[in-house]
C-alpha cells in the first residue's frame, strides 16, 4: 500500500499549516512512558515531533506527504541549533521582530540547497508574519483577524478575552460580551464548508466530514473560552491577536530548548506516506497520528489502521484527534486494542487544540 488516499486528491506543493495546531502538552501525556523506544510522528510544521523529543526517545520517525511541510521542520532545526531561545521565538513570529530576515539566514546556512532555496523564496513573508504564519491556515486566520474581526468584537473586547477568570466568570463573559448577533453571522460565514475549503483547508479534507464547520467551530470556540483558561491558551491567542502572548505551544517553551536541541539528531526523516513507514517492517512504540483518518474513507481507514497495527509494539499507544469525521478503533481490531478512557477523559478536558471534537488514545494489547 504505497499510496496514501489523500496523496491523490490534495496538493501538497505549499505550507497548508506553518505551525501545529494540536496540544503537544496533551499529545505527549497521551503516548506515556517512551524512553528509548521508538515514536512515530506526522509532520505537520514539526513542531509535535520535536516536542516528543522531551519523552526521551531512541528515535522519533517523521513522516509526511509534503515536502513544504517537511521544509518546516527543517528550518526548525537549524533555528534550534544557531538561534538562542529569544532568537527563536522571534523568528517564529510569536514574539515582534525587527530582524527576521538575518535569523532566517541563520537557521539556513547548514541547510540543503532545497530547503534554503524554498525559505529563501518565501523570506518577505518571514519578515512580516515569521515562520509560523505564512502557512495557507495561517492566511485564513490572519483574514479573519486584520479584516473581519474588528467590525465583530473591539481591540478592548478581545484583550478582556485573555483575562484569566473562574469558569463561572469565563460563562458571562463570553455569553454576555463575545458570543454577540455580529459574531455568530461571522462564524457562519467565514467557517462555511465553502470558504474553509478555498481558503483554509484543502476542500478535498471534506470528504467525509459530517455535520456544518460553522456549528462545530461556535461549539468547540465556547469550550475553548468558558471550559479551558483562555489566558493560556497559545491557539486561541493567535487566531484572535496574531501572535501567542504569554502562552507558547509546549516545544517553543524555554524551558523545552535545550533538551529538544541536545537530541535533534533523534529525529529520523522520512518524505512520503505513513503507510511507507509501516512497510519497511519496523516496530513502533508510539504514534503521533494527527488527524490523518479524518481523511480516509471508512473502509480505508479500516486498511489502514489494522497496516499500523501490524507495526505496532505490544503496548505501542496510537494517539490521534478527530475534528468532525467521527474514527475509533474499526470493530475488527477491538480485540487487539484497548481504549484508555481515562486517559482520554484527563486529557481531553484541558486540551487547548479547540478544534477537534475527540482525542483518542488507543493502546495495542500485549
Amino acid at each position: 500500500m504505497g499510496q496514501s488516499e489523500i496523496e491523490s486528491k490534495a496538493d501538497f506543493d505549499h505550507i497548508r499549516y506553518a505551525q501545529l495546531w494540536e496540544d503537544a502538552d496533551v499529545l505527549t501525556a497521551a503516548l506515556g512512558d517512551c524512553a528509548g523506544g521508538t515514536l512515530v510522528s506526522i509532520c505537520s510544521a514539526g513542531d509535535n515531533a520535536l516536542a516528543m523529543l522531551t519523552l526521551d526517545p531512541a528515535k522519533v520517525v517523521v513522516v509526511d506527504l509534503s515536502p513544504a511541510q517537511i521544509a518546516c521542520l527543517k528550518l526548525r532545526i537549524g533555528a534550534f541549533q544557531s538561534l538562542t531561545h529569544p532568537e527563536f521565538l522571534e523568528l517564529t513570529g510569536s514574539r515582534p521582530s525587527s530582524r527576521r530576515a538575518d535569523l532566517l539566514s541563520q537557521a539556513l546556512e547548514e541547510s540543503d540547497p532545497e530547503t534554503r532555496a524554498f525559505w529563501t523564496a518565501l523570506s518577505p513573508e518571514v519578515v512580516r508574519f515569521g515562520i509560523g504564519g505564512v502557512g495557507k491556515f495561517e492566511r485564513y486566520f490572519r483574514i479573519f483577524r486584520t479584516r473581519l474581526l474588528p467590525f465583530v468584537h473591539s481591540r478592548k473586547t478581545i484583550d478582556d478575552v485573555f483575562v484569566s477568570r473562574p469558569s463561572e466568570a469565563r460563562a458571562v463573559f463570553f455569553d454576555t460580551r463575545f458570543d454577540t448577533f455580529r459574531w455568530r453571522l461571522l462564524l457562519n460565514l467565514f467557517f462555511s464548508r465553502l470558504v474553509m475549503g478555498r481558503m483554509g483547508r484543502d476542500k478535498a479534507f471534506f470528504d467525509h466530514v459530517e455535520g456544518s464547520p460553522a456549528q462545530h467551530v461556535a461549539r468547540r470556540i465556547r469550550h475553548a473560552g468558558v471550559d479551558t483558561d483562555p489566558s493560556q491558551n497559545p491557539y486561541l491567542h493567535w487566531i484572535l491577536k496574531g501572535t501567542h502572548g504569554d502562552a507558547l505551544p509546549m516545544a517553543w517553551r524555554p524551558e523545552h530548548f535545550d533538551t529538544i536541541r541536545a537530541r535533534l539528531d533523534r529525529l529520523d526523516i522520512r518524505p512520503g506516506s505513513l503507510e511507507a513507514f509501516v512497510s519497511t517492517g519496523e516496530k513502533a512504540n508510539g504514534f503521533n497520528l494527527s488527524d490523518i483518518f479524518e481523511y480516509m474513507s471508512p473502509d480505508m481507514f479500516e486498511t489502514v489502521y489494522g497496516s499500523i497495527l501490524s507495526a505496532a509494539a505490544p503496548n505501542a499507544r496510537l494517539v490521534y484527534w478527530n475534528m468532525m469525521a467521527p474514527r475509533r478503533v474499526p470493530a475488527r481490531y477491538q480485540s487487539k486494542v484497548e481504549t484508555l478512557q481515562t486517559v482520554e477523559d484527563q486529557l481531553k478536558a484541558r486540551d487547548t487544540a479547540f478544534f477537534y471534537s475527540d482525542f483518542v488514545v488507543e493502546q495495542v494489547r500485549s
